[in-house]
């Protein structure tokens, strides 16, 4: 357990770095700061991904970041079930919803519209690259501004040893546990650290410390 949080704090390092080593121009946050959101509704992800499944494991780890940087983020699963309840059952058809419509039945200030990329594994004789990549973007409900938009991506490779047969029973292993445990769930989270990255993320919401100093 301890060597695999440790992995994933290393990586989730990793990503951000290489999140502001390729991005070096700060997000201009104008409309940003003009528009500041106390509340965001998160919708579920478009999946352009061969993962049909990406969608939904996706969307099970946005929460707890965005309420990290200090917003109030309404619960995924109660709003896809709403949207589906009120004639949209699709990720697509919850992206065209009238914002005015969810700024009066449902109150929330931004919407964070997702676009998966990327999500899975992917196998080599004895390597494999577990990959999530999503685009987003955060909208104003009461002007349609767009406030941010970026991407965040996570990659966690494995290799061989140089044991040609040892390393062919740990990637059969391997393999058999990633399909049955997703290890791309675990990715997507490492991923988020990304919507707090400094100058290219999202700002600090109303809830955080440190609101209003970035």
């Amino acid at each position: 357990m301890k060597t695999s949080l440790l992995r994933i704090s290393l990586f989730g390092a990793l990503a951000a770095v290489m999140l502001a080593g390729c991005a070096t121009k700060p997000f201009d946050y104008t409309n940003y700061r003009a528009h500041p959101p106390r509340s965001i509704l998160v919708l579920p992800p478009l999946n352009q991904s061969t993962d049909v499944g990406g969608t939904y494991s996706y969307l099970s780890t946005v929460t707890r970041p965005l309420a990290e940087l200090g917003y109030y983020v309404y619960p995924v699963a109660v709003v896809d079930q709403f949207f589906k309840e009120n004639g949209m059952p699709t990720a697509g058809e919850m992206h065209q919803a009238p914002l005015d419509k969810i700024r009066d039945i449902i109150g929330a200030d931004a919407v964070l519209y997702i676009t998966l990329k990327q999500y899975g594994t992917k196998y080599q004789l004895i390597n494999s690259a577990t990959l999530v990549t999503a685009d987003a973007k955060l909208v104003d409900v009461r002007t349609g501004t767009l406030l941010w938009q970026g991407t965040v991506a996570a990659q966690d490779n494995t290799g061989g040893s140089g044991n040609i047969l040892a390393d062919l029973v740990a990637a059969a292993v391997g393999q058999a546990i990633n399909k049955s445990t997703d290890h791309a769930h675990d990715v997507c989270r490492i991923a988020n650290l990304q919507f707090g990255v400094k100058d290219h993320g999202l700002l600090f919401g109303p809830h955080h410390p440190k609101y209003g100093k970035d």
